[in-house]
């Protein structure tokens, strides 16, 4: 191994070493999966953000006897951990460069090794096997996100013949993750990236899911003038009783500074948005996939696209007025510069929820609906006490 190729390493590690010391709830499940060993002779199949939490996640199944065979999401790999893993005897495919093209060819790579079991986010791996027809193979799987979700419900609803539990739809990781961890870790990576204030700033917050709602309320405990854009009417009823300007994307795009989308939906900024944007405009994504802005769309409408740093374009759209696009359209918190996602603590709980589920869907597949289904009530509840004991909120 070359010296750069070691510092590589070394560099990962100390950062996984930080992780694994705040992660106690997992670091629990290690322990005892070292005796139980759940996964032993099973093959795990993943495609999920490839970043020191996950490594630490990686660890446990590998500790319950898991072979596994991993890819990252699209923009969000970090290369010193794919080197960590690597080192550590475990096949990860792909790279932070990685095009799109070459990111599909990742999770072909997952999948020719045939696994036993799924640990998907964003539905790329049930949508690959089912393209392949090999979905016997498939004892079943999880889904991490609210996108994967949507497909397994939505394109991919009636043809999946394995169970997938959906992370996402577990209230715990609601409330824990997408409401106060995400809310956190898109303002913090907002901050990062701009270096601009909050107090005062008029922000558009597209989508009043739990991911939206987070956001929300982040940025207005921080001082900002916040609106939120929602086409669901409860939802937008919500956002209004809770003291936010609800109102269209359409109507609002003159009046805000910032746009941060966080629906899971293709093109919620799009074509027709853009022109009515005020000089100046910063859009960004909190969503899974990066399609929330149509980045193709505004970069056909514009005279001059000029990359200020490797997080920020500036793209001139005639008329005097210009926008900011953070991070390509990707999601600006895992894909942007100087990545953190969410807090250890939210992904601690997150990933207790991945790893039981997973332990579930490996000794009781057959006592599962095939399709999408939510969290079982009985592991959402066991991790909220395990939570509760950890934050010592018992006392």
């Amino acid at each position: 191994m070359s010296d750069a190729a070691q510092e590589l390493v070394e560099s990962g590690r100390r950062r996984i070493d930080w992780i694994r010391s705040r992660m106690p709830l997992l670091a629990a499940a290690r322990a005892e999966f070292a005796g139980t060993r759940p996964f032993a002779g099973r093959r795990i199949g993943m495609s999920l953000h490839l970043e020191p939490k996950t490594a630490v996640l990686l660890e446990t199944l590998a500790a319950g006897g898991a072979e596994i065979v991993a890819t990252g999401n699209h923009g969000s790999t970090q290369d010193d951990i794919v080197a960590v893993l690597r080192a550590d005897g475990i096949t990860v495919f792909g790279s932070r460069a990685d095009s799109l093209e070459q990111h599909h060819a990742n999770v072909g790579g997952v999948l020719d090794a045939r696994p036993d079991i799924l640990l998907d986010n964003g539905g790329d791996l049930v949508a690959g096997v089912l393209g392949r027809g090999v979905q016997n193979t498939i004892l079943g799987g999880t889904e991490e996100t609210t996108s994967g979700g949507d497909r397994l419900r939505g394109e991919l609803a009636g043809r999946v013949p394995f169970p997938v539990i959906v992370i996402n739809d577990s209230l715990l990781k609601a409330i824990g993750e997408n409401r106060h961890a995400v809310g956190q870790s898109v303002v913090e990576s907002f901050m990062r990236l701009t270096n601009l204030m909050i107090p005062g700033r008029r922000f558009v917050v597209v989508g009043y899911g739990w991911c939206g709602r987070g956001v929300a309320q982040y940025l207005r405990a921080l001082g900002g003038r916040v609106a939120v854009a929602e086409i669901d009417e409860i939802r937008a009823f919500e956002a209004a009783l809770d003291g936010y300007r609800v109102d269209t994307v359409e109507n609002l795009a003159p009046w805000g500074d910032v746009f941060i989308t966080a629906t899971g939906r293709p093109d919620v900024l799009g074509a027709t948005v853009f022109p009515r944007l005020r000089d100046g405009a910063v859009l960004a994504n909190c969503g899974h996939f990066p399609w929330e802005i149509d980045v193709e769309s505004l970069k056909a409408q514009a005279t001059t696209v000029h990359a200020l740093d490797d997080a920020i374009e500036r793209i001139d759209l005639g008329n005097g007025r210009h926008v900011i696009l953070l991070a390509n359209g990707r999601m600006m918190n895992l894909a942007g510069r100087e990545p953190k996602g969410n807090s250890l603590e939210s992904m601690d709980l997150g990933f207790l929820l991945q790893v039981l589920s997973l332990e579930r869907v490996a000794a009781a597949s057959a006592s599962l609906n095939p399709g999408a289904q939510p969290v079982p009530e009985d592991i959402d509840r066991e991790i909220a006490r395990r939570m509760l004991a950890a934050m010592e909120a018992h006392r």
